[in-house]
Order: C-alpha cells, then structure tokens, then sequence
C-alpha cells in the first residue's frame, strides 16, 4: 500500500478545508480523500523544511511554559497559577485508565496563554473555524500525572477555573468557551501486497495552532463573571485538551478578505508546511483588542512580489485597525516587518485588500523583541 508521511496527509487535509466553506459543530470531523497512488511524490513531499523547524524551536523555546503542582487527589485543593488564577480540584475527582480512583501524590501541569505575545510563540492564535475572531480571556491546558501514567476526571466532576481581575466585555455576563485542536478524518487509497486498491480511513489531528469551536452542553458551554470580585469562573471537566474563554467579537463593520504580499523574502516552502512549522508567518493584532489572527492560507501561483498569505474570505472588518506582524525564515536567517494599518474598504471592481510587506532581515532579539511589543499594540 502507498504511504504518505503525516505531514504531507495533515497538508493535503489543510488544503481540503480551505476549499470548503461549511461550518461545523464541536462534535463532527472534518472528511477528507487522498489518493495515495495518483498523488505521488507530489503529496509525499520533500519532508521537513529547516528554516521551518528552526522558527517552531526557537518560538517553542521562548513561548509558554508548563507550571508543575503537586496535590494530595485524596484530598483535592486549590493551586494558584503565576498568573494568579486559581484551579479547584475537588477531593477523589481523578481517575486512572482502568477508571479506578486515584489516591496519593499526583502531578498537576498548567500552561496559561494569558497575552497575545504568547498566542504567537505558542502557535494558538484566537479564531474560529469559520474565521471569526474572538476577544480572549485566556487559553488553558491542565494536565495531571501520577508517575508516568496520565490521569482522568470522574463523570461529573471538574475541576473550577477562577481567572482573576477581568472586566467583561460590553454588557456580557457569561462567555462562550471554546475547544481546541481539529481532528480530521482521513481516507488514503492505494494498492495494497497483492495488488488491491483499497481505502482505509483514520483520524489524525491537524493542529492549525488551534482551530476553536464553541463547547457543546450545559455545563461547560460559558464563563460566568462575578461582580463582586471582578473574576470570571468555568469548568474544566476533561484534561489533556486546550480550552479557551472569549468572547466573539464583531466590530459590526462589513468585512472583507485581506491579502499579504511579501514583496520580498517570501519561504516557498511555506506551501508544504504546517502545524506551526511555517516558515513564513503573517499575523494581525486588532487595536486595543487581546485577540490575535493568523492567516494560513498560502496565495496560489503568484507573480513576483505577490507571494504571501490571506485571511479567511471576508472576515476582517473594513476600518479595523490593527498591526501586523510579517516574518520569514529563509536560509539561516530571520526577516520581518511590523505594520500598523487600518483595513481599508476593497477597491472597485474588487473584493480584496492588498496590503503589502518589505521585510527586512532581523535577529532573533529582535525578532522577539517585535513579538512582545504586540501585547501593547
């Protein structure tokens, strides 16, 4: 049977939801066809491109890290992140594979995405699966471990996050939260040890940094603001996966789709790279907004000058301002540019924005440096 390496199946299964426009809910999977004998050596593509992984490591290395408790799972109790917010894990709540109750020390590992900064250098930008944006409260993923075997909430059990110090958005008392990575169902076809063609199907996750989707049910669906002490509570009733508090924010301005053209230091290796690994990268931070897009949509056969990335179609609203943040990495160096505009309407007879980018080449220092001042744009 013809084999695919997972990058190049996670690459073609990108482009397959690309071409569709239908909306999904949290529980479906996204059905996507390869053709493993008729795709080739096109599909299998030319493996790991190295300016690509040099980026995801350095942004890796600099990005959010895991905070480590430890906690009696007999007892349960409070631990306080860096950040001040507070995780209740109540008493006999934890689980091993087997489903038996978990008694003793056990590990509990948190990382909080709190700031745009980190949005970027974690790959967990804040949009939906239909492109729309989201004003964020925060990103969460909450592991426990006892030993080396990953633990589970009982059925009905949750573990209650308490984010402290926010102040609600508009006249909303309760806030949509939000699941995280896309799961994918693949079907590769090829011919098989006596010459068969088949098709098999599996699922694989396709993380697009993270790909939100509104939660499903009544008991993890909203954040719940408390007026008296200016915090905003929701309950994590499974771990091991991302969850994000926001908001959907619509600026009520029509939208339109904005096009980025890297006018120089464009990576071609861009088209056949995926899950943070991109060597050219193009994101947009809307004004005194804790939101962040990234745009993943590589432009199909451009002339010189137009290579780059767009947003999805007509969802960045018209008058917006905002900053973008443009970066390359091509043959051992770094490039950028950061660029504060507001999004103009399209030109007549179009239905586009272009907005063009003259990178220039960086350190990683700078480069840093130009991620972190986006939590003040």
């Amino acid at each position: 049977m013809s084999t695919l390496s997972l990058r190049s199946v996670m690459y073609a299964a990108f482009l397959a939801c690309c071409i569709s426009s239908c909306s999904k809910n949290a529980t479906e999977t996204t059905a996507v066809n390869v053709d493993a004998a008729k795709a080739g050596s096109t599909l299998r593509g030319g493996g790991q491109d190295p300016d690509g992984k040099s980026l995801a490591e350095l942004f890796r290395s600099k990005g959010p890290q895991f905070e480590t408790y430890n906690i009696d799972a007999r007892q349960g109790g409070e631990i306080v992140s860096k950040k001040g917010t507070r995780y209740r894990l109540p008493p006999n709540s934890l689980i091993d594979a087997s489903g038996a109750t978990v008694y003793g020390p056990v590990t509990v590992s948190i990382k909080e995405i709190r700031d745009v900064s980190n949005m970027i250098l974690a790959d967990k930008p804040t949009v939906t699966t239909t492109g729309g944006q989201l004003y964020t409260y925060g990103e969460f993923f909450v592991r426990a471990t006892q030993g080396t075997q990953d633990l589970r909430l009982k059925k009905d059990s949750a573990i209650v996050v308490q984010i402290q110090q926010v102040k609600p958005v508009g006249n909303f008392r309760e806030v949509p939260m939000w699941g995280g990575d896309t799961t994918i169902l693949v079907s590769l076809s090829g011919y098989n040890f006596i010459n068969q063609y088949i098709t098999i199907t599996q699922q694989i996750s396709a993380n697009r940094g993270v790909e939100w989707r509104q939660n499903a049910g009544p008991n993890n669906q909203f954040a719940l603001f408390n007026s008296s002490n200016g915090s905003l509570s929701f309950r994590l009733d499974s771990l091991l996966r991302w969850v994000n508090c926001d908001a959907l924010y619509n600026g009520g301005n029509p939208k339109t789709t904005v096009l980025g053209y890297f006018t120089n230091f464009f990576n071609p290796a861009t088209s056949t790279s995926y899950g943070g690994e991109e060597p050219s990268m193009l994101f947009f931070k809307p004004k005194n907004i804790p939101s962040l897009i990234k745009f993943y949509n590589v432009i199909f056969t451009p002339p010189p000058g137009k290579a780059g990335l767009l947003s999805y179609q007509n969802s960045v609203p018209v008058g917006q301002a905002g900053t973008f943040l443009a970066i390359t990495a091509l043959n051992g160096k770094l490039y950028a540019e950061q660029k504060d505009v507001v999004i103009p309407a399209p030109a007549t007879g179009t239905n586009f924005v272009p907005i063009s980018f003259n990178l220039v080449e960086v350190t990683q220092s700078d480069l840093l440096s130009l991620i972190n001042s986006m939590n003040s744009k």
